[in-house]
C-alpha cells in the first residue's frame, strides 16, 4: 500500500474549523504507524484483557513517558505539525498522556447529549483541565456511521463560549457534562484509518454505538498551547483566541 500524501490544511478547512469546531484531515498517518499502534494496543489488551462479554466503550489512559508505538502517529509523521498549523506561530506543550479509545461491538447506543473533557476531577490547583485542541487518530475504518463513531455537535463550541462570557469562565467547573446551551443536530464523524480529527476543546462530543463487526480503535491526544494555562479564563470566552491562522482565514468574511 503506498504511503499517504501529506496534505495541508486549506483556508476552507480553517473556516470550517471556526464554524463547526472540528475538521478531519485525510490520510495523514502511514499504514506502518497505524499497524504498529494497533499491535501495541493488542499487546496491552493481552496483558490486561477486558472482562468477558464487555461491550461498548473501553478506555486506556497511558500516562507519563509515552510508548513509541502509541506516540508515533502524533510525532513520527505530520500530525503534530498540522495541529500546530492551526495555532501558528505558537506551539503545544508535549502531551503527558494518550487515550486509547475502543468501542467493542455489538453496542447499540445513541448518546443523549455531549460532554466536555477535563471537568471532573479538576486540576490540583482547582482550575478545570482545559486544553486547546483534541487530536484524534483513527486506527480502524469508521467510514460508515454506527461503527463506534465519535458524535459531535457542530458549532457547540461557539455556544459554550458565549455562555461562559455571560456567566463567567469559572462557571465551567459546574457545567458537567456540558454547558446548558441550545444545541443543533449531532453529526457522526466518519473517517478511514490514517485520518486525523482536530477538534476545539469546547466542542460538545460523545461516543456513539457500534453495530458493525469491527472493534473501533482511536488514539486521542489532548494538546495544550504553551501559554494556555495562564489565560484559560480568556480562552474559554473567546473560542478562536488560540487559533491565529483560523482567525486570519476569516478576515474579510462574516465571523461565525
Amino acid at each position: 500500500m503506498p504511503e499517504p500524501v501529506i496534505p495541508d490544511i486549506s483556508p476552507q478547512q480553517l473556516r470550517a474549523f471556526a464554524r463547526d469546531g472540528y475538521i478531519v484531515v485525510s490520510q495523514v498517518v502511514s499504514s506502518g504507524l497505524i499497524d504498529a499502534a494497533r499491535r501495541a494496543i493488542a499487546d496491552r489488551a493481552a496483558h490486561d484483557p477486558p472482562r468477558a462479554g464487555h461491550r461498548g466503550p473501553l478506555f486506556d489512559f497511558v500516562v507519563g513517558e509515552l510508548p513509541r508505538d502509541l506516540a508515533g502517529p502524533l510525532f513520527d509523521c505530520a500530525t503534530l505539525a498540522l495541529a500546530e498549523s492551526l495555532i501558528a506561530p505558537a506551539s503545544f506543550e508535549r502531551p503527558d498522556h494518550v487515550q486509547v479509545s475502543l468501542n467493542i461491538p455489538p453496542w447499540p447506543h445513541e448518546p443523549g447529549g455531549p460532554h466536555i473533557d477535563g471537568l471532573t476531577p479538576p486540576e490540583p490547583d482547582g482550575r478545570p483541565g482545559t486544553f486547546t485542541m483534541l487530536a484524534g487518530i483513527f486506527l480502524t475504518d469508521q467510514s460508515r456511521e454506527n461503527a463506534g463513531n465519535l458524535w459531535v455537535w457542530p458549532g457547540s463550541h461557539l455556544a459554550a463560549a458565549d455562555y461562559l462570557r455571560h456567566q463567567g469562565p469559572d462557571a465551567l467547573l459546574s457545567c458537567v457534562p456540558y454547558p446548558p446551551v441550545e444545541l443543533g443536530q449531532p453529526r457522526q464523524v466518519t473517517a478511514r484509518p490514517g485520518d486525523v480529527l482536530f477538534a476545539h476543546y469546547l466542542l460538545g462530543h460523545n461516543i456513539g454505538g457500534n453495530i458493525s463487526e469491527v472493534r473501533r480503535e482511536v488514539l486521542y491526544f489532548r494538546l495544550r498551547r504553551t501559554d494556555h494555562r495562564a489565560r484559560w479564563r480568556q480562552v474559554v470566552q473567546e473560542p478562536l483566541l488560540e487559533f491565529e491562522p483560523v482567525r486570519a482565514a476569516l478576515d474579510g468574511q462574516s465571523r461565525p
